[in-house]
């Protein structure tokens, strides 16, 4: 069963990959575009969303990064090979994200005050070009690749959606501009466009925070859990609880079990066996047991108590 299993794995995997390199080629040529688009036209919201699929084209080439660095193998001195460098990378880029937006606040507050000439033909036809752009790359992704289960993947994917909201900002704006004269429309649709920005940069940052400080999987119940383990026949309790994220869609548990002491090493297998099987359905792929009975030493704590194992050693 497991074997098919990582087939399928395999070929989402070389989907997702495939469809990243696509979409970081078509957003890296367009950012590179609407950037010369946006110093010509004098628009500081075109300016702003090249900024934004600047960060769009970082986070791509992030993900594809992740991929190709999940592959290496495990080694001595990395026991869980590179799959942590996805996590790092989004941290770099949630950081890097609430940089630009803040940029694009003090720029567009000069702006409000006077208002510069801008070229709205130029800004105007740049602008649509880049919604298409965005269409045409977020219906890649949906297409042929895990925008659903994937957290890297869907990262990109939310990142594409929001810098359309910057491309039909850049277009609202030229439009007022050139029929009402408002000049303050662009500097207000880079202000939009910053508002997105700061916001997906908080909360990639902080949910990536959250895997470095080995936080609780967000799709996982702790309570579910305990009780699915503790349900399960020869059983008796568990303690030294860890529920934790390696990286996306890769979650790790472990903990201690209690047994009769009785029970022979068949019979636990059979228990672990089962135990492994139920966390599977529920997210969790990688885990560590240890049987033990009840005459050996722990907390009564479901889960650890760090300050104890310091205390016993001074004992």
């Amino acid at each position: 069963m497991g074997h098919n299993h990582d087939h399928g794995h395999d070929h989402t995997h070389g989907a997702n990959k495939k469809v990243l390199i696509v979409s970081f080629i078509i957003i890296t040529s367009y950012m590179v575009v609407e950037a010369i688009g946006g110093f010509l036209t004098n628009s500081l919201a075109l300016l702003s969303d090249a900024g934004h699929m600047l960060s769009d084209s970082i986070s791509l080439a992030i993900a594809l990064l992740a991929f190709v660095f999940g592959e290496k193998a495990a080694s001595y001195s990395k026991t869980y090979g590179y799959k942590r460098f996805e996590i790092l990378a989004a941290v770099l880029n949630g950081v890097t994200l609430i940089g630009i937006a803040l940029f694009i606040f003090y720029e567009a507050i000069e702006r409000f005050a006077n208002p510069p000439e801008v070229a709205t033909t130029g800004m105007l036809i740049i602008s649509t070009i880049g919604l298409l752009v965005n269409i045409l790359v977020a219906w890649i992704m949906m297409r042929g690749s895990d925008t659903k289960d994937n957290l890297n993947m869907r990262g990109a994917f939310l990142h594409v959606l929001s810098d359309m909201l910057g491309s039909v900002g850049a277009i609202v704006a030229a439009l007022l501009i050139m029929f009402f004269g408002w000049g303050w429309a662009d500097p207000l649709a880079s202000v939009i466009v910053a508002l997105l920005v700061i916001r997906s940069g908080y909360y990639v940052t902080k949910s990536a925070i959250h895997v470095l400080m080995e936080g609780t999987p967000s799709n996982v119940d702790v309570q579910e859990i305990i009780q699915l383990i503790e349900q399960t026949d020869g059983v008796e309790s568990i303690h030294d609880l860890h529920i934790w994220t390696i990286t996306s869609g890769t979650n790790a548990l472990s903990c201690h079990a209690v047994v009769n002491k009785y029970l022979k090493i068949v019979d636990g297998e059979h228990i672990l066996r089962k135990i492994e099987h139920n966390l599977e359905h529920k997210g969790i792929k990688h885990v560590t047991i240890q049987l033990e009975t009840a005459s050996h030493p722990h907390e009564s704590s479901i889960l650890c108590q760090l300050k104890n194992v310091h205390e016993h050693h001074h004992e």
